[in-house]
């Protein structure tokens, strides 16, 4: 009989209690803000993050995990019996995670060869961010638990990552600007007219798909969006940060425009508000 192990990196903002739940294992990103290094979703809330973030003095850093914390990862579950790993990784064209957990199945098998065949290993690059591939973890593993088969499971968590928009709006350049890291939100020029960005990710990198002046017209046409784009008969995610009045307002515009609650409504991590900020907002959807 089967047994799937899955694991994620941090950035995928799966919150602790669907983590434990579904015996998901989630590697933290170092987060070193200061003289101080944080595991990313252990070390704080993201309210607490937000916070720090907000008050420290120089924008925090992030590093890829490195092959070793992945290496240790499959010999864990190869060790405790199961058939099937599969791992889904943050953007590769963001960080060199995902090449480093490919390198590291090249080197477990290299030193298991008796695991060839018998402990599989799939590695799947979201091209990504947050819950527009953790969520499709969550579901995963909710399937395997049903007893759904280990390819079919993988295949699902696939076609997810390769139809799903997150479509998001930093209310705040700032960080996005500081880091880099969000080329569209770095080179987006109108933010003195009033102007804020409604962005999204394709194959992996950062687009802009609309300026609208103001977050009372962000919300609607975030809403609009995905009502207009998502496949029906499936589930929608709303993305916050420390903006609860516009979040809150996100939540009941969708909820007018799809006539349906979304399936999760949850809070960025650290990586994630790092990067875009914690003035964020934004919708996930199956299109």
């Amino acid at each position: 009989m089967a047994r799937v192990k899955f694991i994620t990196d941090s950035a995928s903002d799966i919150p602790v209690s669907l983590r434990e739940e579904l015996n998901i294992q989630v590697l933290p990103f170092p987060i070193v803000m200061g003289d101080r290094e944080l595991a990313d979703g252990f070390d704080f809330t993201p309210d607490e993050f937000y916070g720090m973030l907000l008050s420290a003095p120089q924008v925090p850093t992030h590093a890829a995990l490195n092959p070793f914390l992945f290496t240790e990862a499959f010999e864990q579950a190869w060790k405790e019996g199961y058939t099937d790993l599969i791992h889904t990784s943050i953007n590769s064209k963001g960080s060199a995670t995902c090449s480093n957990a490919f390198q590291a199945r090249g080197d477990f098998y290299r030193d298991h060869p008796e695991a060839e065949g018998t402990f599989h290993i799939h590695i799947i690059d979201a091209l990504n961010y947050t819950m527009g591939y953790g969520w499709a973890v969550v579901q995963g593993a909710r399937m395997a638990a049903e007893g759904t088969e280990p390819q079919v499971v993988a295949d699902y968590i696939q076609d997810w990552v390769d139809h799903v928009h997150v479509v998001f709006a930093p209310l705040d350049l700032r960080f996005a600007k500081k880091s880099g890291r969000v080329s569209a939100a770095a080179a987006f020029v109108g933010e003195a007219l009033g102007l804020k960005p409604i962005m999204t990710f394709i194959n992996g990198e950062s687009k802009i798909l609309a300026k609208v002046r103001g977050e009372k017209a962000v919300v609607s046409k975030l809403a609009e969006m995905c009502g207009a784009e998502r496949k029906a008969g499936t589930p929608y995610l709303i993305i916050q940060g420390n903006n609860q009045e516009q979040s809150g307002r996100l939540l009941d515009q969708c909820r007018q425009e799809l006539g349906e609650e979304p399936a999760l409504s949850y809070q960025i991590g650290g990586v994630i508000a790092i990067n875009a900020g914690p003035n964020l907002i934004g919708v996930i959807y199956y299109a």
